[in-house]
C-alpha cells in the first residue's frame, strides 16, 4: 500500500483487505494504485478526489471553465494524449489572480502533505479536481484546432493521398476523353466497339472469378490462439474507438460487449465518439453510469460529416500503443485484444494491423443477411487470411482492425473525406512498408435485413472503393513500385475489378438472354453474336459459382443449411449489387462525400432475452 494513502480510504470507508487487493493488482499491473482503486470501481474518481482534497485541506473543483486555463494550443493538445489528459493547468481565478489545478493520477501524498507543510501560503492558490473533469476542459478548450486536424491532417501533409478531390486533372481529362470517345466508337463501329467493351469487362470479371477460384484452392480460416500465460505488467495501454451516430437502440447492448473484453481495466481506455448534435445518442449513453475507463468524446458538427472524421478527431485524444476500432453493432470476442497483442509481440515492428472476422449472427432471420453471411464468410475465412499468408495487400473491413499505433500515425491514419476509409487505410500502410495480417476469434454483428437499409450502404462501399481506387491510381507506376507486382495486380481486382463486376453484370446477363432468345425463335446468329453469348455465359456462371463455391468452403458446417436456397437467391443479390454500383457511381460525381448512415437495431440475440424477460415477468 502506497504510504498516506490509509487516512484517505478511512474517509471513504474502504475496507483494508479490499485496498490491499487493489494495491497487489496495481504492482502487477505496475499502474498508480489511484488507477487500479478507481478502475475496480469501489470508488468514483470524483468521490476520490473530494476525499483526497479535505484530507489535504485543498479546495475542490467539480467543474472547469474552459475559458479560463491559460494553457498554448500545444500543450492542452499534448495533454490529450496522455492515458489521463493534464495532472496541472493554470486557471484565471474569478475575482483575479491564478489558482493552480491538480488533477493527480499518481499523487505521492506525503510528499504533497510534506510540501504544503513547508509552504502553507501555497495552499490558497491550489485546488484539486478530477482529472477526467480537467481532461474535458481542455478538449474544450481545444475543441477548433483539433477539428481542423481531424479535417484537414492527411490533405496537408500528402494532398495526393487524399480523397478531398474526387479526379486529378489528367484523370478528369482521360474519363471526358472516353466519354466522347465511346458514342463515336459505337455509332462508327458497333460491333467492334461492342466486342472491345465485352473484352475489357470481361478482363476485370475474369480476374474476380480468377481471384476467388485461387483462394477456394486453399481455404485456411484464422484459428484463434493464445500463447503463454499472460502478464499484466507487460500489457501496453489499449484504446477502443467505437463511432456511433444515431445509434441510440443499441447503446446498452455496445456497452455490455464491450464490457466482456479481457484487458486490465487501468490499462484499457475505451471512447465512445459522437457527434455533438446526436442529442437521442448521447442521451441514451449518459443515462447509463460508464465505467471510468469509458470516455464519450463529442466530435463538432461539420463537413464531411463521415466516420473517418470522427476517429481522427478521437484519436488525438488518445494514449494506447494500440488502437482498435469497432462498430456501435460489434459483438467481439472478450480474447480478441489478447489474441492481437500476442501478435504484435511476436512478429516485427512492420506488422501494422490484424483484421479480426466478422460472423453474421442473424443468418436465421432473412435470406438478404443469409446471403451477407455468404459474402463475409467467403472475405474473412477466405480472402482476407489467404492474401495475408502470401504478403499481399488487404482491404481492411470497416470494423475490428487492431493497430499498431506508430504505424497507423505515421500512415496518416484515417482520410476523412474517404466514404470506405478501412479499404483506403489498409491500402496506404502497404505502400508505406507495412504488413496487414489477420486473427482469429471474430467480431459478431447482424446484417441488413431489408434492402432498403442494405441499399444505401453497398453504395457507400462501392463510392469508396472507386475513391480509393482514384486516389491510388493518381500516379499508377508509382503505385506499382510501391506495393510490387502482386499486390499492384490484386488492388486493381479488389478496387476496380469489383466494381466494374457488379457495373456490367447486367449487361452480361441482359446479352446472354438477348442472343439466346434468338436462337430460341430460330434466327441464325452470326459467329460475333455466338461468340458473345460463349463469352457472357462463362462470365455469369463462372461469377455464380465462383462465389458460391468460395462461399460454402468457408461457411462454418453449422451454417451450411439451407444452402440452396442461398443458391437460389444469388442472382437477384448481384442485381441488387449492380443496382448499388450503378447508383454509388452517380453520387461519386453528385455527392462524393456524403455518408449514408446504416441504422441499426438491437441484435436478435438481445431482442430474443428482452422478449424472454418480458415473457418470464407477465
Amino acid at each position: 500500500m502506497p504510504p498516506g494513502w490509509w487516512p484517505v480510504l478511512a474517509r471513504l470507508r474502504v475496507p483494508a483487505e479490499a485496498a490491499r487487493t487493489v494495491a497487489r493488482r496495481a504492482a502487477a499491473a505496475r499502474v498508480p494504485f489511484q488507477a487500479e482503486l478507481v478502475a475496480s470501481g469501489l470508488v468514483s474518481e470524483a468521490v476520490l478526489l473530494r476525499a483526497l482534497a479535505e484530507e489535504l485541506g485543498l479546495p475542490f473543483r467539480a467543474d472547469i471553465d474552459p475559458a479560463r486555463l491559460v494553457m498554448r494550443d500545444r500543450d492542452a493538445l499534448a495533454a490529450l494524449r496522455r492515458p489521463r489528459g493534464a495532472e496541472r493547468a493554470l486557471m484565471l481565478a474569478p475575482g483575479g489572480g491564478t489558482v493552480h489545478v491538480l488533477a493527480p493520477t499518481a499523487v505521492d501524498i506525503v510528499a504533497l502533505r510534506e510540501h504544503l507543510r513547508r509552504f502553507p501560503g501555497i495552499a490558497a492558490r491550489l485546488c484539486i479536481t478530477p482529472p477526467a473533469v480537467l481532461r474535458r476542459a481542455v478538449a474544450a478548450r481545444v475543441r477548433g484546432p483539433l477539428t481542423r486536424r481531424a479535417r484537414e491532417r492527411l490533405f496537408e501533409t500528402r494532398p495526393e493521398l487524399s480523397a478531398r478531390f474526387v479526379l486529378v486533372p489528367w484523370q478528369a481529362a482521360a474519363f471526358g476523353a472516353a466519354a466522347v470517345a465511346l458514342p463515336v466508337a459505337l455509332a462508327l463501329a458497333p460491333v467492334a466497339a461492342l466486342l472491345a467493351l465485352h473484352g475489357l469487362f470481361s478482363l476485370f470479371f475474369f480476374a474476380c472469378v480468377g481471384l476467388r477460384l485461387a483462394v477456394s484452392r486453399a481455404v485456411a480460416p484464422p484459428l484463434p490462439r493464445l500463447a503463454g500465460p499472460l502478464s499484466p505488467a507487460e500489457m501496453p495501454v489499449y484504446t477502443v474507438l467505437v463511432a456511433l451516430y444515431r445509434e441510440a437502440e443499441i447503446v446498452p447492448d455496445l456497452l455490455v460487449a464491450l464490457g466482456k473484453l479481457v484487458w486490465p481495466r487501468a490499462k484499457l481506455e475505451i471512447k465512445l465518439v459522437c457527434e455533438a448534435d446526436d442529442a437521442a445518442t448521447l442521451a441514451a449513453i449518459e443515462a447509463h453510469a460508464l465505467r471510468p475507463h469509458v470516455e464519450l468524446i463529442r466530435v463538432p458538427p461539420g463537413l464531411p460529416r463521415t466516420k473517418p472524421k470522427a476517429l481522427q478527431y478521437a484519436l488525438a485524444m488518445t494514449s494506447g500503443s494500440l488502437v482498435v476500432l469497432y462498430d456501435a453493432e460489434d459483438r467481439p470476442h472478450p480474447l480478441q485484444l489478447l489474441e492481437a497483442w500476442q501478435r504484435f509481440c511476436s512478429e516485427g515492428a512492420d506488422l501494422a494491423c490484424l483484421q479480426a472476422p466478422l460472423v453474421i449472427a442473424n443468418v436465421r432471420e432473412a435470406r438478404l443477411a443469409a446471403l451477407f453471411a455468404l459474402e463475409y464468410a467467403a472475405l474473412f475465412r477466405g480472402i482476407l487470411p489467404w492474401l495475408a499468408r502470401r504478403g499481399l495487400v488487404l482491404p481492411l473491413g470497416g470494423t475490428s482492425n487492431h493497430f499498431r499505433r506508430t504505424a497507423l500515425e505515421a500512415a496518416g491514419a484515417w482520410d476523412p473525406y474517404n466514404v470506405t476509409e478501412d479499404a483506403d487505410l489498409g491500402l496506404r500502410l502497404a505502400r508505406f512498408g507495412y504488413r496487414v495480417s489477420t486473427i482469429g476469434y471474430p467480431t459478431y454483428e447482424d446484417a441488413p435485413d431489408a434492402i432498403g437499409v442494405w441499399l444505401p450502404q453497398r453504395t457507400r462501399w462501392f463510392k469508396g472503393w472507386l475513391q480509393t481506387w482514384l486516389v491510388h491510381m493518381r500516379r499508377p507506376l508509382r503505385l506499382a513500385r510501391e506495393l510490387g507486382p502482386g499486390s499492384f495486380l490484386v488492388s486493381q481486382i479488389l478496387f476496380a475489378g469489383m466494381v466494374v463486376s457488379a457495373l456490367v453484370h447486367p449487361l452480361f446477363v441482359v446479352t446472354a438472354l438477348a442472343v439466346a432468345l434468338r436462337l430460341a425463335l430460330g434466327h441464325a446468329l452470326p459467329d460475333v453474336y455466338s461468340g458473345l453469348m460463349v463469352l457472357d455465359v462463362v462470365n455469369v456462371v463462372g461469377g455464380y459459382g465462383a462465389f458460391l463455391a468460395l462461399g460454402w468452403l468457408t461457411l462454418e458446417p453449422a451454417r451450411r443449411r439451407g444452402f440452396w436456397r442461398m443458391a437460389v437467391a444469388v442472382p437477384g443479390y448481384w442485381v441488387l449489387m449492380s443496382l448499388a454500383a450503378w447508383r454509388a457511381a452517380w453520387q461519386l460525381v453528385r455527392h462524393p462525400h456524403l455518408w449514408e448512415k446504416t441504422p441499426h437495431k438491437r441484435s436478435s440475440a438481445a431482442r430474443r432475452l428482452s422478449r424472454a424477460r418480458a415473457a418470464r415477468s407477465r
